[in-house]
C-alpha cells in the first residue's frame, strides 16, 4: 500500500484510542471481582450459612474492601440474589417437567430418589439456608420466589395420578410435602439410611396414604 493510500486509509479507519482498549479491561475486571465476591459469600453460605456471613467476612474471602462489597452489591437482597444464581447453576435443581411422564407408582419413586440424591449432596447449603431464613429478610424473599414455587411445583407434580383417600382429603397432600421435605431426608439419612432407601421408604408412604 503507497503512503498516500495509507494516510487515506488511516483518515477513515483511525486507530483504537488507548482509552477504547481500556475499558473492556475494566469490565472484564469488575465483572472478575463480582465474581470473587459471589463465590466467596456462596462459599461462607455454605460453611457458617448466611446469617453469620458479615460483609466483613465476605470482603476477607474475597480479597477485596467492605466497599467494593458494597459497590458491587449496594443492598444484602442484592448479593443473595447473586449467590443464588450462582449457586443453583453449579448445582441445578431436580426439574419436575421431567417425572410427568412416569406412571404415578414409578414417578414418586423416581422423584424422590432424584430428591434425596440432590439434598444428601448439598445437605450443608440448604441446611443452613433453609435454618437462616426466618431471621435473615433477605434471604426470606429471594427463596419465597426461588425455593417456595419450585416446592409447589414438585408437590403438584408429584399429586398427580393420585386421589385422597373418601373423608380425608388432607391426608395426601400432608404426606407427600413431608416426603418431599428437606428436613424429612436429612433425618432419616442422618437416622441411618441411605438417600435410596430413605426415598424409597417415603414413597411407600405416599402411595399407601393415596390407596
Amino acid at each position: 500500500m503507497s503512503s498516500s493510500r495509507y494516510k487515506a486509509y488511516n483518515e477513515i479507519m483511525p486507530e483504537p484510542s488507548p482509552r477504547s482498549y481500556r475499558k473492556p479491561k475494566r469490565a472484564e475486571a469488575e465483572q472478575a471481582t463480582r465474581r470473587r465476591i459471589t463465590e466467596a459469600a456462596v462459599r461462607l453460605h455454605g460453611t457458617v450459612g448466611p446469617a453469620m456471613s458479615s460483609v466483613t467476612d465476605v470482603a476477607k474471602l474475597a480479597g477485596v474492601s467492605r466497599m467494593t462489597v458494597y459497590n458491587h452489591f449496594p443492598a444484602d437482597l442484592d448479593l443473595f440474589k447473586a449467590c443464588s444464581t450462582h449457586w443453583a447453576t453449579l448445582n441445578p435443581f431436580p426439574d419436575p417437567a421431567g417425572w410427568t411422564a412416569i406412571d404415578p407408582s414409578e414417578r414418586m419413586r423416581t422423584a424422590l430418589g432424584e430428591l434425596y440424591r440432590w439434598y444428601t449432596l448439598n445437605r450443608d447449603m440448604l441446611g443452613n439456608v433453609l435454618r437462616d431464613m426466618p431471621v435473615v429478610p433477605a434471604l426470606a424473599e429471594v427463596m419465597g420466589g426461588l425455593w417456595s414455587p419450585w416446592m409447589e411445583s414438585v408437590v403438584r407434580t408429584l399429586a398427580q395420578g393420585w386421589s385422597a383417600r373418601p373423608g380425608r382429603p388432607d391426608t395426601l397432600d400432608a404426606t407427600l410435602r413431608l416426603a418431599v421435605d428437606f428436613h424429612t431426608c436429612r433425618t432419616l439419612t442422618g437416622a441411618g439410611l441411605d438417600h435410596t432407601a430413605a426415598a424409597e421408604l417415603m414413597a411407600r408412604l405416599v402411595m399407601e396414604a393415596a390407596t
